[in-house]
């Protein structure tokens, strides 16, 4: 259902999440909470019984796939459950779409604050190491263990420009 209020709302709701997780690296169950809820009833006022369904199937596909990553250690849970907003606003194509853009966006924002910190010689033998651990000893723990030094930044740094570039490939 290609309806721009729809991106407009989900747009809306991307840049509070934005800028609260910059300012506090957290994203609010109120605002998540609120941003599934006014996407459903968006979804089932506009476009009735089909609509409802539109927007509980990208929910739950949003949900999921990020709930995937969460358990990984990649996001925070308060991005599982923006991507269910995402999805309930928008449906599954397009939150798959910000998805993928999002995880292409933190490559290339990771490799510039390692670039900029020149840290990437030092964690790529640390990464190598890791692997090393793993296949020799034949268990992740080498990997679970090195979590606390993972290069970590606010998600929406590169959800925002991810739901622009997965928006403009749709149109």
């Amino acid at each position: 259902m290609n309806d721009i209020l729809a991106y407009i709302g989900c747009g809306c709701f991307l840049a509070v999440a934005f800028m609260t997780d910059v300012r506090t690296r957290k994203i609010p169950n109120r605002l998540n909470l609120a941003f599934v809820l006014t996407g459903l009833i968006y979804q089932g006022a506009v476009h009735g019984l089909d609509g409802l369904l539109f927007a509980a199937k990208g929910c739950a596909i949003g949900f999921v796939v990020l709930f995937v990553l969460y358990l990984l250690g990649a996001v925070g849970a308060g991005d599982v459950k923006l991507f269910a907003g995402i999805g309930a606003w928008t449906g599954t194509l397009f939150a798959a779409q910000t998805l993928l853009y999002s995880i292409l966006f933190a490559g290339v924002i990771g490799l510039g604050i390692l670039i900029w910190r020149r840290e990437s010689m030092r964690r790529i033998k640390r990464i190598f190491s890791s692997f090393v651990g793993v296949f020799m000893f034949r268990s992740f723990a080498p990997i679970a263990s090195d979590r606390a030094n993972h290069l970590t930044f606010p998600f929406m740094w590169a959800v925002l420009p991810g739901a622009l570039a997965g928006y403009f490939y749709m149109y």
